[in-house]
Order: C-alpha cells, then structure tokens, then sequence
C-alpha cells in the first residue's frame, strides 16, 4: 500500500512538471506578445515552480536510499535539503519581479488585454489541475508542500491576473498589471521564507517544537530504577522522523540485564509519548559527574 502511494506521489509529481511547463511557454510567449508584466511575472514563476517540482522528485527518489557505509542516514534529509533550494530560488525570482514591478509602475505601458486573458485563463485552468493532484500529498510531506504551496500561488496569481485583464480592459488602468504582480511577488517572498525557516531549523537540528523537555525528564525518570536523565539532544532527520540520545543514570548497579529492560522502558516511553522513533541510550551508574539535561560545549 505505501509503495502504490509513493509510486502516485511520484507519477502525479511528473505530471505536474508537463504542466507547469507548458504553462511556463504559453505565458511566457503571451507576456512577450501583450506586453503584460503579470503574465511574464506569471510564466517565470511558473519556471520556477517546474524546476522546484523536478528538484522535489529527485530529492524523493534519493531519500529512498538504504542506510550504507557513506550515508549512514540513508537518504533521508534529501527532501529537506530541496525545500531549503526551492526556497532560496524563490527568493531570487521575487527580488527580480519586485524591481520590475517599481519599474512598470513609474512607466505604465498598454497592454494587449484580449491575449492575456487567454492565456490567463488556461494557466488558471492547468495550474488547478495541479493544485489537485498534489494536494493530498503536501499533507505528509514539507517537501511536496513546499511545491504544493508554489502551485497554489500560481492558482492566486492566475486569478489575478484574469481580474487584472478584466479592469484593464474595461477601464484602461494599466498601472494595475504591476500592483498586481508586486502584491502576488510579495505573498510568494512570505511563503518561500516559511518554507525557509523550517527547513533551517530542521537543518539546524532544532528540537521539534511539541516536545517538552522538562516534562520527557520527569516521566523518563519516574520510571523504576532511573535516578537521572541528562545529556540529551533531539532532533529531526526529516520532517518525520525524530531522534534521540541521552544519558540514563540507575539508582543501582544491577545487572546487565535489568539495565536492558530500563533501557527498553525508555525506549517505549519516548516512542509512545513523544513520537521519537531512534533512541541512543547510554546507561551508567557511576557515570558523568554533570548532570545537567542539556551539556553545555564550551
């Protein structure tokens, strides 16, 4: 079952790049054409989606990698690594779009309405197509989320665009061709640095913000026969999966095997109550002299 899914994910991500680049051409040829500003904006954004989605899926095939020698993780962080990318390419298309849009706005030009309604209307069409074969996916992944979200800013802007054709053929303000584009650019620079953040943070090995340390300490040590929890670190190797590593001080030097089954305690406990499912786990009894929970390096 999870590999029909991930063999779907994979065909509707393929799709989708057709899609998006064909979107990319129409657009781009039609902005050329028409002089309009949104619609260029539009079809290099467009680009920019198709080369994130390429991005996304060889990222997924890499991260389906087996554990070896050289990647002891596997593939595993390749999904984060793509959306930190995509964010970053993001970033430079709305910095370009952003200056051209302050440029079109101290020089308005006229716009061939009838042409950029066209091809707005069908990239609004193809780009909804998209929206609907990712979104199912973009629930359990950041890395298809992140090109989920591109997609549904292409929907929006799509839309707006159409709406823009409409005021300017009909009242002739072609000032709002760049308004428009300056305002879509601006709530794609906010997603991209979202989508930025939590890949850093994830990169970064940042603990995932539902777990509360203070209470994983007190429930690990009310387990029988721990004495102390200390020099721990969590983080995250995806989206997915957390890992864990820490110190167990026994109140009593037992035998190896009791240690075990404290060790196997713990181990349950994490996996259950706080969703981690690795856990390197060092027992002692006489052990470090620091008992902090966090180790401070200096």
């Amino acid at each position: 079952m999870h590999l029909h899914i991930e063999d779907k994910r994979e065909k509707n991500l393929i799709i989708v790049i057709f899609l998006n680049f064909f979107i990319f051409t129409s657009e781009l040829l039609g902005g050329i054409f028409s002089r309009s500003l949104s619609l260029l904006s539009d079809s290099f954004h467009n680009l920019s989606d198709t080369i994130s989605i390429v991005i996304s899926l060889i990222a997924i095939r890499f991260s389906k990698r087996e554990s070896s020698y050289k990647f002891t993780f596997g593939g595993k962080r390749a999904e984060i690594i793509a959306s930190l990318f995509n964010s970053i390419f993001l970033f430079i298309v709305s910095i370009v779009l952003i200056r051209e849009s302050i440029i079109r706005l101290t020089n308005p030009q006229i716009i061939q309405t009838d042409l950029m309604l066209i091809i707005a209307v069908i990239g609004l069409f193809l780009n909804g197509i998209s929206v609907i074969l990712l979104k199912n996916f973009s629930k359990d992944s950041m890395n298809i989320k992140s090109s989920y979200l591109h997609l549904l800013m292409d929907t929006l802007s799509s839309i707006a665009v159409v709406i823009g054709g409409i005021l300017m053929m009909l009242f002739k303000i072609y000032w709002i061709d760049a308004v428009l584009t300056l305002f879509i650019t601006l709530y794609i620079l906010k997603e991209g640095i979202e989508i930025f953040i939590k890949s850093i943070k994830i990169l970064m090995e940042q603990t995932q913000k539902g777990i509360d340390l203070d209470k994983l300490k007190n429930d690990v040590e009310k387990i029988e026969g721990i004495s102390n929890l200390h020099h721990i670190h969590i983080w995250q190797i995806d989206e997915k999966n957390y890992l864990f590593e820490g110190h167990i001080k026994l109140q009593n030097d037992v035998p190896v095997s009791k240690a075990d089954c404290i060790r196997k305690s713990v181990e349950d406990l994490l996996n259950n109550e706080f969703n981690i499912s690795h856990s390197t786990i060092q027992i002692e009894y006489n052990g470090c002299y620091e008992n902090d929970l966090i180790k401070k390096h200096y």
